[in-house]
């Protein structure tokens, strides 16, 4: 198994490997760096994001389901199963942020005109104004979060995190 690069700094999965190598020096647990890196990068942004949500008093998913019905344009209008399939969660779990979400004022459930048997979500006015003031500020904390990191790093982790999301999605 190969060792860190010199080029860098020692990290907490670099401790994981190296007790990997030291109880199963058979194994080659290579592939572990990458996937703990990502999953110890994602949990670490999510604590980030979850906190910055919480100054205007959301959390993660409430932001991603306002900033979904946003991103559809006027009149921000989607199935629940369309909002289901873009946030990856499951229609039980949808169906109970729904009525988070409609109980907080900021979105409302429509008759579908396509389908009488269902629903739409739109998001309303108080939603609308709130995930237009919000986006601001994550894109700020996001600006801040990858800040860190020279504008060619962050280029190239764009360009390699882009290549295994669509390896990842076309063997799904």
């Amino acid at each position: 198994m190969p060792k860190p690069s010199l080029s860098r700094l020692p990290d907490s999965v670099d401790a994981i490997l190296d007790q990997w190598r030291r109880e199963r020096p058979d194994l080659d647990a290579s592939p572990m760096g990458p996937i703990g890196r990502l999953q110890r990068c994602a949990a670490l942004l999510e604590q980030r994001l979850e906190a910055s949500f919480a100054h205007v008093g959301l959390s993660l998913w409430e932001f991603d389901m306002l900033a979904t019905l946003r991103r559809a344009g006027a009149p921000y209008r989607l199935s629940p199963t369309e909002l289901f399939s873009t946030l990856m969660v499951t229609s039980g779990t949808m169906t109970h942020r729904l009525k988070q979400l409609e109980k907080r004022g900021f979105i409302a459930r429509l008759p579908n005109p396509q389908d009488a048997r269902s629903l739409l979500v739109q998001l309303n006015d108080a939603g609308l104004a709130l995930i237009d003031q919000v986006v601001v500020l994550h894109i700020e904390n996001e600006r801040r979060i990858l800040s860190e990191l020279p504008a060619d790093t962050q280029a190239g982790l764009d360009t390699h995190l882009s290549a295994l999301l669509l390896a990842l999605e076309q063997s799904s």
